[in-house]
């Protein structure tokens, strides 16, 4: 039922042998595709594109980001700057990872841009990061989000056990992980599905808070900037929830090769996603804030629950519970960097294979499930967050700075869409600064992932680069040699 897809899209449209030595085949190699090969078919339309980036956006970050971002802020002011700072920088990266996608025309997002700006090892550690790190806690972070408000009705007056948070979490998990192994045309409908309900979902935050400041409820606007002063050192904890909130404009740079039309679908695709998705956050936390005050938000669980507890009908929470678990539903719909890892021997052969009839990338999809559940019942959401967030915005910096260099390494690259410079430079500094500093403001949950991270050098070494393996050590591990 399963069959190894060795293959690498490039930017002439042919598919290439995927090399083991972890190195790109080359950028204008003139082979043709092999028949009989299984590939990932070309099924996302620009409409589904931009359903890829605002599903995945939108999500239990818009739940779970406000009191993260409102608690490192000190005010109301300061907090709406820091979403639609974090909104426009979300745009400047997706500007960034729009270029990259449609030079480098090869699924695998982050892990592929690393790969060919500076080689293997960095692209390795990027991926044994995310298979440790950035991908289980991510899961675990959205799926708390979502036990807590489909239980939040049910124990209204009391706190929610967090043995049946997570109990409640890991059967949403599993039906997740069964509908994304589906097919590739069923993701895709069913994305386009969940992003019409997760705008009807921002819809119903937006209307009423806009109803409640035409009565003139400001009285939480008042002397917005008011409050504790902004510490430095809060600041990058604040930058994590937030752009935690945007994450997600880098996915559809993981299936490129299933685009079709990237040159023209990609950059358009991200940039009405991110106005949509930035206009539409901004209101959501000024509706937030015509309901409850900064101190009800920063003592609340629930905010969405909270927020309309005081002014709206009793069925609202659990509309908004249910709008919740179509979030959850989608933003688990993501990318197939693992399945491309695997192609180019930095993950086991079995990552590698694609389902025959559905070409879906399975074994891919079901090696997280154990991983996620570890995640889920040994972390609390916050320390997840900074823990994961470390890791993640290291790496996209990194990502962003291979842009520049290769500008430089390759300037005859054929690139159909161009960034300004100082895009990429003012994003890669960013986050890498911010990256820095969150060592000094939440050591022990970064420093936790830095240690990790560094681990995936020796392990490189021991992986790939050790050629002289023993037979069961190579059968134990099931890397392509």
């Amino acid at each position: 039922m399963y069959r190894k897809a060795a293959v690498t899209t490039v930017s002439n449209g042919s598919y290439l042998q995927g090399q083991a030595n972890g190195r790109l085949p080359s950028m204008d190699s003139e082979q043709p595709a092999q028949e009989g090969k299984v590939v990932l078919k070309k099924k996302v339309t620009l409409l589904r594109g931009i359903s890829i980036i605002i599903g995945t956006i939108i999500g239990a970050g818009i739940f779970i980001s406000p009191k993260g971002i409102l608690k490192n802020t000190g005010s109301v002011g300061m907090s709406l700057t820091v979403w639609t700072v974090c909104g426009i920088l979300s745009l400047f990266g997706a500007l960034c990872y729009a270029e990259l996608g449609t030079c480098i025309k090869k699924s695998g997002g982050h892990y592929t841009y690393i790969l060919e700006a500076f080689g293997p090892l960095p692209a390795f550690v990027r991926v044994w990061v995310e298979l440790l790190i950035i991908r289980p806690a991510a899961t675990a972070v959205i799926s708390l989000a979502f036990g807590r408000y489909i239980l939040e009705p049910f124990f209204m007056q009391c706190e929610i056990p967090e043995l049946a948070i997570k109990l409640i979490t890991a059967v949403g998990i599993t039906l997740v992980m069964v509908l994304n192994s589906t097919s590739v045309s069923w993701s895709a409908r069913i994305q386009i599905f969940l992003t019409f309900c997760k705008l009807v979902a921002i819809l119903i935050i937006i209307v009423p808070g806009v109803i409640q400041l035409i009565k003139g409820e400001t009285q939480h606007f008042k002397n917005a900037f008011a409050g504790n002063d902004a510490s430095i050192m809060g600041l990058p904890l604040a930058f994590y929830s937030g752009m935690y909130a945007y994450s997600g404009w880098f996915y559809l740079n993981f299936v490129t090769e299933e685009v079709e039309n990237p040159e023209k679908n990609i950059p358009l695709a991200i940039c009405i996603s991110m106005i949509i998705v930035t206009v539409g956050y901004v209101l959501t936390n000024v509706a937030y804030f015509t309901t409850i005050s900064a101190g009800e938000l920063l003592l609340s669980k629930a905010v969405a629950v909270v927020s309309y507890r005081n002014k709206i009908q009793s069925y609202i929470p659990a509309a908004v519970v249910f709008v919740d678990i179509l979030l959850f539903l989608g933003e688990k719909n993501g990318g197939t960097m693992f399945f491309v890892a695997s192609r180019e021997g930095h993950l086991p052969e079995i990552l590698s294979m694609i389902h025959v009839r559905k070409h879906t990338p399975l074994p891919a999809v079901i090696v997280l499930h154990p991983l996620t559940m570890i995640m889920l019942f040994t972390g609390d959401l916050y320390s997840l967050l900074n823990f994961l967030s470390f890791a993640r915005w290291l790496f996209i910096g990194l990502v962003v700075a291979g842009l520049i260099y290769l500008r430089y390494k390759r300037p005859d690259m054929p690139r159909p869409f161009k960034v300004p410079l100082f895009i990429p430079a003012l994003f890669s500094f960013t986050c890498l600064f911010m990256v820095a500093l969150s060592l000094y403001s939440d050591p022990v949950n970064t420093g936790i992932g830095f240690a990790i991270t560094l681990t995936g050098v020796p392990a490189y070494y021991l992986f790939i680069v050790w050629d002289k393996k023993p037979k069961w050590f190579r059968n134990l591990l099931v890397f392509h040699t």
